[in-house]
């Protein structure tokens, strides 16, 4: 009754507005996997009620709490080549990089409420906290309802599914599903680094804050409740003026207390450290720098890690991430060290983390994404089923981005064959459900999509050029061996060409080169050393260094071809960007534990600041791995060879062409593109080597066998292209012809997919 008075008379008591919800899923937590499994859900045709009990999404990941977006890269540190998230995480982070390059948490917001809203499917309800379950049967849970503060209203959400992705698991707890909160014991699944009581406990909660120098210099005074005696923090010694924001993850706090009901209780604590450790940047007289910083932000919740782990069909464990076992229903994956830390946070003199890495990814099953109690509850997230230890790893947010895109497909099946999420792990089931996240630009290891309604695989893809790589020119600038440097090459099955590099030697000394392999065809972790050779280097520059490698190889796969540490050699370089091929260095060694079933790993990985400086050399034969006909065999990044057709760089018009033996229909194409794979593109705080994705083909026109434009893409940045004819054409020929290619390399394609619908 806007603009009238309106006046009720006292009465014994009343309750809130009440507004009943009617969908088809209902994701309770808008964090990044409650927000993937929403769209995921929605785009497949479901409709889906959104709810979180913030104002914002997105969860630790969020302008309230401003952690980065990371996942099996790991920063670009670990073995894990080509491994960052596909799907809409890949949506979020490739946009993210063009709009937000600086890293402005703010703008985060932002990205992820449009992406949200551009689904007609969501109903989106904000600052709404779920505090209810109303159950159909023992174990079947019919509504689900919050409040909203905002709008004094209480939801009533009722629907035939749910997903709880709300991190602490607040609709598993109401519903009564089985849940774990703390350590296993090493015994229970097998788990010999499971952490003993000492170092054992929960993960604690983190507030991070913003500094901002203002040019002028600014008082601080701290409030009352500031840490007074900074010498309580062990590591006191190692603050900075350089490093805020998600650099201080390890103020953290929390881990010897039930971390869902006394959150209030550790973020109070964590406000005191930060204020505290402020005042001791400001007012200590240690940090002369410090006199013109000001206290631009703190964050007002705390970044959980961990709470409620829920019990699905199959409880991921330490030996399905070190081990990397297989699963029949591998649905997303993880790349993320068994990362734990001490219950004591940062009042403990301990490490604050301790990292166990696998040699590469691993699987997640789809049978952790469900309640195994709950019949029609999905868990999405942190909270899945899980032990203590493969949480360490499965908790990072993009690994939960994955996680939460399976959810929703699956979901989305569910609705439209009226089943429950269990019917799915069915191994004739669980197919469908992976080549649906497939088609959808998700990535699943050791699974390419095989689809059966994809034109493109009875066709012939032939190109007008392809690029043979015979020489990776030196671009003039060279790089020391203060630490061993590898090139990462795609080799044919047959013998090993010869390689040459060149290299300055300060004196005369031995340069000790090798030929190393992964364990697998596809594995990145070189530890096989297939050949070795020692060349002796006199002194002077611009040396040529010839090896001959004495292999041969079995079948097509990535080499390493490594030039061990020398401090009187440095090898030259070269500005060559090609898909599928990457410049390494030796950054450390993982000792192996064999009794604790920890690998020994040596981590080889691009140098951040400079990603894209590759070793210059010649080969002899040239490599050839670069053919079109990969474009239709259901890889869209590096395997255990390229997948990628890239034109040869003098090709003035590059295209693709793919025939059919008789005319087909063809309504709908789906077509794939480098945006960087091994670039992590972190959602904050560190900035990017280089804020363009090099390689992505800008512009491109799709032509029919009469050489008519059928359809224009113009200004492209997206990983996946999904188009749709104005008029389903009816053609023997269909050609992708590149008008601008990626701003740094010649035209370049991962997939070509076609469609009658």
């Amino acid at each position: 009754m806007h603009g009238q008075l309106q006046r009720e008379p006292a009465v014994a008591s009343r309750t809130p507005r009440t507004v009943t919800v009617s969908a088809d899923l209902v994701v309770v937590g808008g964090g990044i996997a409650g927000l993937c499994a929403a769209i995921a859900a929605a785009r497949r045709g479901a409709r889906v009620t959104l709810v979180q009990d913030r104002p914002v999404l997105g969860g630790n990941a969020s302008s309230e709490v401003r952690l980065w977006l990371n996942g099996a890269l790991s920063h670009g540190h670990n073995n894990n080549r080509w491994s960052r998230e596909g799907g809409i995480a890949d949506e979020i982070l490739v946009e993210n990089l063009y709009r937000n390059p600086e890293g402005n948490p703010v703008l985060i917001d932002g990205l992820l409420l449009e992406k949200v809203l551009a689904e007609p499917n969501i109903r989106l309800l904000l600052n709404t906290a779920v505090d209810g379950v109303r159950m159909a049967a023992l174990d079947r849970i019919a509504a689900v309802s919050g409040f909203c503060a905002q709008n004094s209203t209480r939801y009533e959400l009722a629907a035939p599914l749910f997903c709880d992705a709300s991190g602490d698991g607040i609709v598993g707890y109401l519903a009564g599903a089985p849940f774990r909160m703390g350590s296993e014991a090493p015994d229970e699944f097998d788990e010999p680094i499971a952490p003993d009581g000492g170092f054992g406990g929960l993960l604690g909660h983190s507030i991070y804050f913003y500094s901002r120098d203002t040019g002028r210099p600014v008082r601080f005074v701290p409030p009352a409740f500031a840490l007074d005696d900074i010498t309580r923090i062990p590591r006191y010694r190692s603050f900075s003026t350089k490093e805020h924001g998600c650099r201080l993850w390890w103020i953290e706090y929390g881990g010897h207390l039930d971390t869902v009901h006394d959150t209030e209780e550790i973020k109070w604590e964590l406000w005191r450290v930060v204020y505290g450790v402020w005042n001791h940047i400001k007012n200590s007289g240690d940090f002369p720098d410090a006199e013109t910083l000001t206290l631009e932000w703190v964050g007002l919740i705390p970044g959980k890690r961990e709470g409620r782990r829920f019990e699905g069909d199959y409880m991921l464990t330490q030996r399905d991430v070190l081990q990397r076992r297989r699963h029949h229903d591998a649905v997303a994956y993880g790349g993320w060290s068994i990362d734990l830390h001490p219950a004591d946070g940062l009042y403990g003199t301990r490490a604050a983390s301790r990292h166990h890495h696998a040699p590469g990814v691993y699987q997640i099953p789809y049978r952790s994404l469900y309640s195994r109690d709950v019949a029609n509850l999905f868990l999405s997230g942190r909270l899945i089923s899980a032990s203590h230890v493969a949480f360490g790893s499965t908790r990072v947010m993009l690994t939960c981005a994955q996680v939460g895109e399976a959810v929703g497909a699956a979901a989305a099946l569910c609705v439209a064959e009226g089943t429950d999420p269990q019917a799915w792990s069915a191994p004739d089931r669980v197919a469908q459900l992976q080549r649906t996240l497939l088609r959808g630009g998700a990535h699943i290891p050791g699974s390419p999509l095989a689809d059966p309604d994809d034109l493109a695989r009875t066709a012939t893809v032939t190109a007008t050029s392809r690029l043979r790589v015979a020489e990776l020119a030196p671009d003039g600038r060279s790089a020391p061996l203060s630490r061993a440097r590898a090139q990462l090459l795609p080799l044919a099955r047959g013998p090993v060409p010869a390689v040459t590099v060149r290299v300055d030697a300060t004196e005369r000394t031995e340069l000790v080169v090798e030929l190393r392999l992964g364990d697998a065809p596809d594995s990145y972790t070189p530890d096989a050393v297939l050949d070795r050779r020692s060349v002796s280097l006199p002194e002077g520059l611009d040396q040529p260094v010839n090896v001959q490698f004495e292999a041969t190889l079995d079948e097509p796969r990535y080499a390493f071809v490594c030039l061990l540490a020398n401090p009187a050699v440095a090898v030259r370089t070269s500005a060559a960007e090609l898909s599928g091929l990457a410049a390494l260095q030796h950054r450390s060694t993982q000792p192996g534990e064999p009794e604790a079933g920890v690998p020994e790993v040596e981590f080889w990985a691009p140098d951040r600041d400079a990603p894209t400086r590759a070793l210059a050399l010649r080969l002899d034969p040239p490599l050839d791995p670069f053919r079109p006909e990969q474009l239709t065999n259901g890889h869209r990044r590096p395997t255990d060879r390229p997948n990628v057709w890239v034109a040869d760089a003098a090709d003035p018009d590059p295209r693709l062409v793919l025939r059919w033996d008789r005319p087909v229909i063809v309504g709908r194409l789906v077509l794939s593109f480098d945006t960087e794979f091994d670039h992590p593109m972190e959602s904050v705080l560190l900035g990017h080597p280089h804020p363009d994705t090099a390689l992505c083909v800008r512009s491109y026109e799709i032509l029919d066998d009469g050489g008519r434009t059928r359809a224009k893409v113009t200004g492209n940045r997206a990983t996946r292209n999904e188009i749709v004819l104005d008029d389903p054409v009816t053609t023997s020929e269909l050609s992708v012809r590149v008008t601008e290619p990626g701003v740094r390399g010649p035209a370049t394609v991962y997939e070509v997919r076609c469609y009658e619908r």
